[in-house]
């Protein structure tokens, strides 16, 4: 159902009388109420008054392509392929891995089978976060990308320290924290020649204003603890953080393999979560328990143990703090 059109007209958080939106749409009030009744079913807050007619409450902030690339730096300007807003898909880097070219971008309002590391699934209100993908292509196979998810959780820190969010904590390899609580993560994946041209797509999640449709014990649909921009603060355009945050990300992935994560490292380690504290390192072998150390020039962990030093690398490894 094309719910669009509606959408823009009451993302305004106004209110408009059924009668009114029917002569806007073009429809009968009737196929008013079917495409208002779907709302419900994205999430999206509708209410309604018998004098007034239907407001979304506070408005929503859509996704708009001419909003971003006005927002966007020109030195990123110039390496952004096609930029696709969607109002739904499955999955944001699912599309891109599937085609597409160096530089694409995808974003979504809503993802219906949004995942992050090791197939967990990313809740998605309609609207309220940011799902964002580019397509990059390598040439120098997968070990020139070593570090890379760590990079980006960087840049993305950088990018809200510049507008007013500080305290960003990065938890290896993936997730952005803000007061302890998940903020948003980061999922790279590969296609292609893993030894000479490959492609590599960087997913992004960030939680924009997701309690705003979290009541009423909705939040135990997430599995841990969680924040969201909103609650620290951000009041501005999600179509101006995603052109601030292509405006980083762009130059940073052509610039990589000359580079690489040596730049980054210092920059990755002073916003490291439980540095110098107790943790568990999850594997699938089995657990390990040390001290975390931070990580070393290919973003690496390093966890002190009884045994010594040890360094973990990407794949099916998580951490946790042990305090």
């Amino acid at each position: 159902m094309d719910v669009k059109q509606l959408l823009d007209i009451l993302s305004d958080g106004e209110f408009h009388s059924g009668e009114n939106l029917g002569l806007r749409l073009g429809i009968t009030r009737a196929a008013v109420w079917k495409r208002l009744q779907y709302l419900a079913v994205l999430d999206i807050p509708v209410e309604a008054s018998r004098a007034r007619g239907y407001r979304i409450l506070g408005g929503m902030d859509l996704l708009s392509r001419d909003r971003i690339l006005s927002a966007l730096a020109p030195d990123a300007r110039v390496l952004l392929g096609n930029l696709s807003c969607l109002l739904e898909v499955e999955s944001t880097n699912s599309s891109l891995l599937q085609s597409g070219g160096c530089g694409d971008v995808c974003l979504a309002e809503r993802q219906t089978a949004g995942r992050g590391r090791r197939g967990r699934q990313w809740f998605s209100p309609y609207g309220r976060n940011l799902y964002l993908s580019v397509r990059w292509h390598f040439d120098q196979g997968i070990t020139a990308l070593e570090g890379l998810s760590l990079a980006v959780g960087v840049l993305l820190a950088e990018t809200l320290d510049r507008i007013g969010i500080a305290n960003i904590h990065l938890k290896w390899p993936n997730d952005l924290l803000c007061g302890g609580n998940k903020l948003g993560g980061i999922l790279i994946e590969v296609g292609g020649d893993l030894t000479g041209e490959c492609v590599v797509v960087v997913g992004i999640g960030l939680n924009i204003s997701m309690s705003d449709v979290l009541r009423d014990g909705a939040a135990t649909r997430i599995d841990q603890p969680w924040t969201d921009l909103k609650q620290l603060g951000f009041s501005a355009s999600r179509n101006d953080l995603c052109g601030a945050i292509l405006s980083s990300l762009l130059p940073a992935l052509n610039d990589y393999p000359v580079h690489g994560f040596e730049q980054y490292q210092d920059r990755w380690q002073s916003r490291c979560a439980y540095l110098n504290q107790p943790i568990q390192v999850f594997l699938p072998t089995g657990n390990c328990e040390g001290i975390l150390l931070g990580v070393d020039g290919q973003g690496a962990l390093r966890v002190a143990t009884k045994e010594g030093e040890l360094l973990f690398s990407g794949g099916e490894i998580s951490l946790r703090s042990a305090v």
